[in-house]
């Protein structure tokens, strides 16, 4: 799909087709000549879809759809000791705090002190997937969000700019790459 760029601490992700709104991406406009009609229906009911938003070094996810939306984020995971790949339901009118600088700079400082793997192995943490109207995950029979028919992938600029600081720094990894590996 098509890469937006969000550059306002809050921005919408919504079913409906405005082209010009710097804080809103609206998915109605996206199309695709292959698109099947369970896509087309799930589409339907995406609506006012998802407000995204940072405010305190926290970012958080707040459904506006009449339909749930089905959250992977591994730092709100962590946050509660839950297994990594948990996929969260977030009903109509609620919301979820999917990621914390403060948990992430903790991380991150720990990180620093097992070595580059252990601070690049943090990147995976700065995409957070998103599915609109299905779920995904152990309990559902679609096994893996690509199995959804809309979703969208978050990545989170400012920890990923952060992290490769940090891995710039450190410098090389202790293993050497090789096309053997």
């Amino acid at each position: 799909g098509e890469n937006y760029h969000a550059s306002q601490d809050s921005v919408t992700v919504d079913g409906f087709t405005d082209p010009s709104s710097s804080d809103r991406f609206c998915l109605g406009l996206l199309s695709n000549v292959n698109r099947n009609n369970v896509v087309e229906q799930t589409r339907k009911n995406i609506g006012r879809g998802v407000r995204l938003y940072y405010i305190g070094g926290e970012v958080f996810a707040e459904c506006l759809s009449d339909s749930s939306l089905f959250v992977q984020s591994p730092n709100c995971n962590q946050q509660y000791g839950w297994h990594p790949a948990t996929v969260c339901k977030i009903p109509p009118g609620c919301n979820l705090k999917i990621f914390n600088n403060e948990q992430f700079a903790a991380l991150l400082s720990q990180s620093v002190n097992q070595g580059f793997e252990a601070v690049y192995a943090l990147a995976r943490m700065c995409s957070i997937r998103i599915s609109f109207v299905k779920g995904w995950g152990e309990e559902y029979r679609r096994k893996t969000v690509t199995s959804t028919p809309c979703w969208i992938e978050l990545h989170l600029n400012g920890p990923l700019q952060w992290l490769d600081k940090v891995l710039q720094q450190m410098g090389s990894p202790a293993l050497k790459c090789g096309s053997n590996t």
